[in-house]
């Protein structure tokens, strides 16, 4: 089941929420000495997340539970004793790292000793939707622990719900076990909470449906067809639209995660800050899958030396990592170490002469990386990857033909809608709609409500109509 789909919009979300109100109510009946419990929402929260996730494929249920049972115990562990406490997280982790590896790597690591004349069979098994999501969060579970920055959880079910929970499961944000340790037993939400969650869901919905799922017919229409038919152009076109699409795919279900999670107490962290915006590559990825970014940073790179010591392999032990994190191929791997060698040189030159370079020549230095760097991000067969980079850099026999004349003229307002909104428009337009009305907070108040509530109904109304018949609507980092 994924967000952007009619059933889950109409039957799943609507079902949800009442027997979540249901469970509210519940928690504040039993509350004793104006103490509110969470169990009940709680339990209606695991609940649904089960029914999420098994929608797709119910089998992978058990290794999530088999997951949260191993680290439920070595976290009580870890927090009950001093004397084996590294030894006890040095075993979760390795544990949580195995089941990653079986589910995901097991495959690819058997091709490359077959490869190396070693025979060995090759598992076939299919990959469990957001393990590299919830294994990551496992392993926050533990070190978080460990590091006495949060408690261990007394209750199992308070635990399955950390690691379960619907909203950010499949595609992330990899949400901190300490973000939301204190909310898991006591949250409250506000009417504002509920209104901008709303608000925040329907944004990321727009971003998925009105703007990600078209342009993905642009670069599934030069990407994935056949090369020898290509222009130089189109190649073009086509790896743009990619880099526009994944942005607003991955970001908006961010969106939407984040705004279930407000409707429900709790607040995750930002994953996305306009990253096309960006002047450099490092902060590309300071404002991308920030999630991402600061678990490395905070449980891997530090953890080696950071800065400190032995920099530069630092940098690229996580820039490896990171390839080998969004998927089992060399292409990812080849990727990851590109942007490593990348933000090594970067450390070294550009960013030790900040304003030598102009701002706009800075800009384009950034985009043009980043749009190349997506091209090999695309490909896992190297024979394709090879021949759209031929044709990218000027191998076709023509420049520019009416097939790319006619995708961007016949999609003109999607591309200019597609660009701007890369940048921060909207909150520029908050800013100044603040600053206009700032001696009026009645006007801004009201105004501000009906603009939202306009916006809210116009994106469920259009998406609605988009989603009737759609035939791609998975969202692109569920596969990873």
């Amino acid at each position: 089941m994924v967000f952007s789909d009619l059933f889950f919009l109409y039957v799943f979300l609507p079902s949800f929420a009442l027997l979540y109100l249901l469970g509210t109510w519940i928690d504040k009946s039993a509350a004793k000495g104006g103490q509110l419990s969470c169990r009940a929402r709680n339990a209606v929260l695991v609940a649904f997340s089960f029914i999420f996730y098994a929608w797709g494929e119910p089998v992978y249920v058990f290794l999530m539970l088999v997951c949260v049972i191993i680290n439920f115990f070595i976290g009580r562990s870890i927090d009950h004793q001093d004397k084996y406490r590294k030894a006890m997280l040095a075993l979760g982790v390795a544990c949580n790292l195995c089941i990653l590896g079986i589910f995901k790597y097991a495959g690819f690591f058997a091709n490359q000793l077959q490869a190396l004349g070693i025979s060995v069979p090759t598992p076939h098994i299919s990959l469990p939707i957001g393990i590299s999501f919830y294994i990551f969060q496992s392993i926050s579970y533990l070190v978080d622990v460990y590091r006495r920055d949060s408690h261990s959880q007394k209750r199992f079910v308070d635990l399955l719900l950390y690691i379960s929970m619907f909203p950010q499961l499949i595609a992330g944000p990899i949400v901190r076990y300490q973000t939301v340790a204190n909310r898991i037993t006591d949250r409250h939400v506000t009417a504002d909470d509920v209104a901008d969650g709303i608000y925040r869901f329907l944004r990321g919905l727009a971003k998925k449906v009105i703007l990600a799922n078209q342009l993905y017919e642009i670069s599934h229409q030069f990407l994935d067809g056949k090369f020898d038919e290509l222009s130089m152009g189109s190649a073009w076109i086509g790896i743009i639209a990619f880099t526009l699409q994944i942005y607003f795919d991955f970001s908006g279900y961010s969106d939407m995660a984040i705004g279930l999670g407000r409707c429900m107490g709790f607040r995750f962290n930002e994953n996305f800050d306009h990253p096309y915006c960006s002047k450099s590559i490092t902060e590309f990825w300071r404002r991308w899958h920030i999630s991402l970014g600061s678990f490395f940073r905070d449980y891997l790179y530090i953890p080696l030396g950071g800065n400190r010591r032995h920099q530069a392999l630092n940098i690229l032990v996580v820039w490896f990592l990171t390839g080998m994190w969004h998927g089992a191929s060399w292409n990812f791997i080849i990727w990851g170490v590109l942007f490593g060698i990348i933000v090594m040189v970067e450390k070294y030159t550009l960013l030790k002469n900040p304003g030598k370079v102009p701002s706009a020549l800075l800009h384009f230095y950034c985009m043009f990386v980043v749009v190349v760097s997506f091209g090999i991000f695309y490909y896992d067969d190297f024979a394709r990857m090879t021949s759209f980079f031929h044709v990218l850099c000027g191998g076709a026999a023509t420049i520019f033909d009416g097939v790319s004349k006619a995708a961007i003229l016949d999609h003109f307002w999607l591309w200019v809608a597609a660009i701007v909104l890369c940048m921060p428009v909207r909150q520029q337009v908050a800013q100044y709609f603040d600053q206009c009305t700032s001696g009026v907070p009645v006007i801004n108040r009201y105004v501000g409500m009906l603009a939202r509530l306009a916006a809210s109904v116009v994106i469920l109304v259009l998406c609605t109509a988009l989603l009737v018949g759609a035939t791609n609507n998975a969202f692109i980092y569920t596969r990873f």
